[in-house]
């Protein structure tokens, strides 16, 4: 599979993300946001759904990503345990 639409999805991502941070009122904001393709194919409120919803609007996992509109990605965070 070609980089474009790994390229894409994270551009968009990223836009999506400056929004949400410059406009507190955006629909993307404190959202999951579910893109495939290139396109915005899910606004969610939590992960089970966005899962849920991404893998019918695509099957093919390389094509999908996901991103957490508002998070600072920059951030780290420690995993001390997983339960």
């Amino acid at each position: 599979m070609s980089n474009v639409i790994l390229d894409l999805n994270r551009e968009l991502a990223s836009r999506i993300n400056a929004e949400a941070h410059n406009n507190p009122q955006s629909p993307y904001a404190n959202k999951f946001v579910g893109i495939a393709n290139g396109k915005v194919v899910v606004v969610a409120d939590d992960l089970d759904e966005l899962d849920r919803q991404l893998r019918i609007a695509e099957p093919d996992p390389k094509k999908c990503c996901g991103a957490e509109a508002r998070r600072d990605y920059t951030e780290v965070h420690e995993i001390w345990r997983l339960t």
